[in-house]
């Protein structure tokens, strides 16, 4: 027989409350999970499973209605591996630009900091960095446009 995990076990398990995981049934995430003779909620290793995988495209962003869209593909089964292929690479595109934009802005930060600790002072407000940081930008939104451009074709591609 295999395991059956209750609410709060398949919370632990996966990283996020029981409310969440009611939530995300409610929401149309899972489709209503067995429950036992006392009327609890019974999650099998296969719900879990897909719940983690779940709990990663929510945790990277991704809006609970695309989650959802997801979901229902996943449970149409495998006539629709293609269209949910396509649905995470493009999914994959919005994460990589926000990846980017973080890392142009980590490197502006650091370089600030770096002034900083080389005893900088903007006590007249003027910005010995404003050059260099406006140089930088443009270099990395070339670089990520160019890399896009790349990424666009790849799962037409496989």
């Amino acid at each position: 027989m295999e395991r059956e995990w209750t609410i709060q076990e398949a919370a632990d398990e996966i990283g996020i409350t029981p409310h969440t995981l009611r939530y995300y049934e409610k929401a149309g995430l899972l489709v209503p999970v067995s429950r036992n003779v006392g009327g609890h909620r019974r999650y099998s290793q296969r719900e879990i499973d897909f719940l983690l995988f779940l709990t990663r495209l929510r945790s990277m962003g991704m809006p609970i209605q695309q989650v959802k869209k997801y979901a229902e593909l996943a449970r149409q089964g495998k006539d629709t591996t293609h269209e949910r292929g396509q649905l995470l690479f493009n999914y994959r595109k919005e994460v990589c630009s926000r990846i980017s934009e973080l890392e142009r802005n980590l490197k502006i930060l650091d370089y600030k900091i770096g002034l900083y600790r080389q005893g900088w002072s903007a006590t007249d407000g003027d910005d010995p960095c404003i050059r260099e940081l406006r140089q930088l930008c443009t270099l990395m939104k070339n670089q990520e446009e160019s890399i896009e451009t790349e990424k666009d074709s790849e799962f037409t591609r496989r």
